[in-house]
């Protein structure tokens, strides 16, 4: 008998697209970040008028959109890719959203049911194990009807911390199936510290001389900023930033202010041996970045954690951690009546203003950020990715309040000059200014395509030095001599403003120092996105 596929179904069927989209729209979910392929297309047919496609031309610059406007809104972000080639291009950008522990649900599109025994074009074989291991969850559900669930439970896993993407991979066949609607649920996301923990951690800290705290991505993640900020005051603590950390978690300019800590062991405990409690909230204990030796922490000193990954509590290897949402874990040590108040560390010392270059020098990163801060609004949103320049740029661009400093987590570039879109999404009453390596920038430059054609007036700031700085810095550590040429790291002719009227944004140049607060606060101010091209040293 033949049998004939069925294309239509009576107007009045409720099919898995329609479970999908109101499930959605209940968790406010209704952009949705893509690149298309031919195995997405069902889920767009009659697209609701109430959702916004938000289209990025290549998927790693979709997932640093998405990555973006996740971590700017607190709620996962829907992403759609194109079976695996798509997956495979979004792969960087998943590895950072894992690291920066952003809710996000991936789906990617797999050929219709039917066909996979066929080894089809455009498939996607072990579609669930393609992403892993950077995705808290996977699955390709067993049938079309299971899709609605299979996405309700990848939201919860998501929201559940430590938060992350997950990916659910939908045969092009299964959205036109028919499906009964579903119901969600009210699932509680954080979890509360245990309390014995948290007071040993207390006492700890109430029997210290010389106290200080080591801040992560997780703080401001959490919305423990204010919080934070009361329990260092109370213990008058110096508050150092971890290694590697994605976010800014401590206002900058405040007196317990100590600085950032490198990702490196010695140097670590160099910095932390004036102290003899030292209490590590939101943050690994600790990220490095090259081999050491020696003790991981300062002799006659104690480590503790608050810290909602237990995975990052089991390998650290020292101290007590408490393993739980921090802004719970902190509001539960203030709830505890205060000790005598110590008295005041003394402030870090302000670093001096950079000097201008001499007439025909190029200038250096230092006057540059120097340059950008002086100019800024300081509730406006920062955005980086200028690996090589990052210390400078802690330096001479302080970060003063929650939620606006964003970078990687994980090394992985590609990620900021896209997030800084989906940021500017999330949140269109403040002002979105990337800085961006020059090298960076050339790992996601179609961004500029998409900031363009969303009109958000983004100022991307590009750090032009010509060359991997950082590889050629950190060439030193594996041996190689002063001025010994490091292969692969020059980047010459490169031409940003080029680049960014090719793409629909305004661009301009910049190399004479006298010109760039001019210049900055023009960009700052204008009406639609912008490339400040900055020859730098």
């Amino acid at each position: 008998m033949q049998v004939t596929p069925q294309t239509t179904l009576p107007q009045d069927t409720h099919t898995v697209r329609h479970a999908v989209i109101a499930m959605l729209r209940e968790l406010g979910m209704t952009r949705i970040f893509g690149n298309p392929g031919s195995t997405e297309l069902p889920l767009f047919r009659d697209y609701p008028e109430d959702f916004s496609y938000e289209l990025g031309l290549q998927e790693a610059v979709v997932v640093g959109m998405a990555d973006g406007y996740a971590q700017a809104t607190r709620n996962a972000s829907f992403v759609n890719l194109h079976s695996a080639a798509g997956v495979g291009h979004a792969m960087a950008n998943i590895f950072t959203a894992f690291k920066n522990r952003t809710p996000m649900v991936i789906t990617a599109g797999q050929q219709a049911r039917s066909l996979l025994q066929f080894d089809p074009f455009l498939h996607s074989r072990d579609a669930s194990e393609l992403p892993k291991p950077y995705v808290k969850w996977s699955c390709e559900p067993a049938r079309a009807e299971d899709v609605p669930q299979a996405l309700a439970r990848a939201y919860y896993i998501a929201m559940q911390e430590p938060r992350g993407p997950v990916f659910v991979s939908i045969p092009a066949d299964d959205w036109d199936k028919p499906c009964e609607p579903i119901t969600l649920r009210s699932i509680g996301f954080e979890t509360r510290p245990n309390p014995q923990t948290l007071a040993a951690i207390g006492h700890a800290l109430d029997a210290a001389k010389t106290p200080a705290f080591v801040v992560g991505a997780a703080v401001d993640r959490a919305g423990a900023w204010d919080v934070v900020v009361a329990l260092a005051e109370r213990h008058q603590a110096r508050v150092f930033v971890a290694p590697m950390s994605g976010r800014c978690s401590f206002p900058e300019d405040h007196p317990l202010f100590a600085g950032f800590l490198p990702a490196m062991r010695e140097r670590i405990v160099d910095l932390l041996s004036p102290y003899d409690k030292i209490f590590a909230i939101g943050a690994a204990a600790f990220t490095y970045h090259v081999e050491g030796e020696g003790p991981f922490i300062p002799v006659n000193s104690e480590l503790f954690q608050l810290i909602e990954d237990p995975a990052i509590a089991a390998w650290a290897p020292v101290g007590t951690a408490a393993v739980g949402n921090i802004k719970l874990g902190v509001e539960e040590l203030l709830s505890h009546p205060p000790l005598a108040q110590r008295p005041a560390p003394a402030r870090k010392p302000a670093p001096p203003a950079p000097a201008a270059p001499a007439a025909g020098e190029r200038m250096s990163v230092a006057f540059a950020m120097h340059t950008l801060a002086s100019v800024r609004d300081p509730h406006s949103i920062i955005v980086e990715e200028a690996p090589s320049s990052r210390s400078t740029i802690q330096t001479y661009l302080p970060i003063f309040h929650s939620e606006t400093f964003f970078t990687m987590c994980s090394g992985g570039l590609g990620h900021s000059m896209p997030a800084a879109v989906g940021i500017a999404l999330a949140k269109p009453g403040q002002k979105v200014i990337a800085v961006i390596g020059d090298g960076s920038a050339m790992y996601a430059i179609q961004a500029l395509w998409s900031a363009a054609n969303l009109r958000l007036p983004i100022t991307f700031v590009i750090l032009k030095n010509r060359r991997y700085a950082a590889l050629q810095d950190f060439s030193k550590v594996f041996g190689y001599r002063e001025g010994e040429k490091v292969e692969g790291t020059e980047l010459p002719d490169l031409d940003f403003v080029a680049l960014a009227k090719g793409h629909g944004c305004d661009g301009i140049h910049v190399e004479d120092a006298s010109q760039l607060g001019r210049v900055l606060k023009q960009a700052i101010a204008h009406p639609r996105p912008i490339v400040v091209e900055v020859e730098v040293v």
